[in-house]
């Protein structure tokens, strides 16, 4: 198949330019497609349950008081926030693979996660403190970590397996902090840990979509506008210079604002493991495409945060199973299943 029968070039306001691979576009404007449906069908589950054609009734402004409610007051706000956690976490991985230029560099794995952790349970142990310092302390950990990652793998630049590798130690001695922390609680804080340790979405309302909705409107423009650059660093850092892409101050800057996409989510949600592992991976499969695929992996990580959540609904109930159980338990069996192809294939 030829280039022109592969991609289409769409043309922007101000003389602006954009070549999409034509399998990208569908697979993306699919996987929307699946994250409404998934959408529409997570508002309508619980145990008031409302059919899909009434979701989309009131979600328009036709339905009944109770629906209304229920719809618009305790349901859509949890539905947003997997929405877009779903999709920081995506867009985020991808980030982090490319730049690492290893399937295995994702936040979960580099402990940028367990990171906002630690900042978590510091507020929860040693302060007590509310949901919003909580997020507070999530953000700021994980932030934390990102630079001493980042410090740490530094030397004459970044090289992929060496930024692996400091994140997995720095990932051992934060599991090391959160048992620590968790043996000094009292019980009500130890449980209240655990709650948020696992990754949950209930309970979540308009105060945690609005700063993770304005957070996710600001950087996934910057880190799209990257998506060139970034495709060219994929080819080595020599090869990125060849081509006029500041490598480390695009690498700098993509990592920070994936960084801030993970430790938000992690401040709205909990740390939802996998979803930034396996997201870019499923994406670039689908798209069968070069390159970061942000906007698909961005998608993926929504569509598979929905999907766990409703799945979970489904089978035990409202609020009855974290959504981070069903997203460990899918993403262990996917990363053993990503060793062993990587293994085969004599990359690792």
């Amino acid at each position: 198949m030829t280039e022109t029968a592969r991609t289409r070039r769409l043309k922007l306001p101000g003389g602006i330019s954009l070549r999409v691979e034509r399998r990208a576009l569908l697979v993306g404007a699919l996987l929307a497609a699946v994250a409404l449906a998934l959408a529409v069908l997570l508002i309508g589950t619980g145990d008031f349950p409302i059919a899909p054609w009434d979701v989309v009734q009131t979600l328009l402004g036709n339905g009944t008081p109770a629906h209304d409610f229920i719809v618009n007051d305790l349901r859509l706000p949890r539905v947003l926030v997997a929405l877009l956690v779903g999709a920081a976490l995506g867009m985020a991985g991808s980030v982090f693979q490319s730049v690492s230029r290893n399937p295995l560099g994702s936040p979960d794995l580099l402990g940028f996660g367990y990171g906002s952790a630690v900042g978590a349970l510091v507020v929860i142990i040693l302060f007590q403190g509310g949901a919003t310092e909580v997020a507070v302390g999530a953000l700021l950990g994980g932030l934390l970590t990102g630079a001493a990652v980042y410090l740490l793998a530094y030397k004459r630049g970044i090289q992929g397996y060496r930024l692996v590798l400091v994140g997995i130690g720095a990932s051992a001695m934060l599991i090391a902090a959160i048992q620590y922390l968790l043996t000094k609680a009292q019980v009500v804080d130890a449980t209240r840990a655990m709650v948020w340790l696992t990754g949950s979405l209930a309970g979540r309302d308009w105060a945690q979509v609005w700063p993770l909705l304005a957070l996710c409107a600001v950087l996934f423009p910057l880190i799209l506008g990257q998506g060139r650059a970034l495709r060219m660093m994929e080819m080595g850092d020599d090869a990125a210079y060849a081509l006029g892409v500041p490598v480390e101050r695009t690498r700098l800057l993509l990592m920070l604002a994936a960084t801030l996409l993970t430790t938000a989510a992690s401040a709205a949600a909990g740390p939802i493991s996998f979803v930034a592992l396996a997201a870019p991976q499923l994406a670039r499969r689908l798209t069968r495409s070069p390159g970061g695929n942000l906007l698909t992996a961005a998608l993926m990580g929504a569509v598979l945060l929905l999907a766990s959540d409703w799945a979970s609904q489904r089978a035990f109930g409202a609020d009855q199973l974290p959504v981070g159980v069903v997203t460990g338990l899918v993403g262990g069996v996917y990363l053993l299943w990503l060793l062993v192809t990587e293994r085969k294939a004599g990359r690792i």
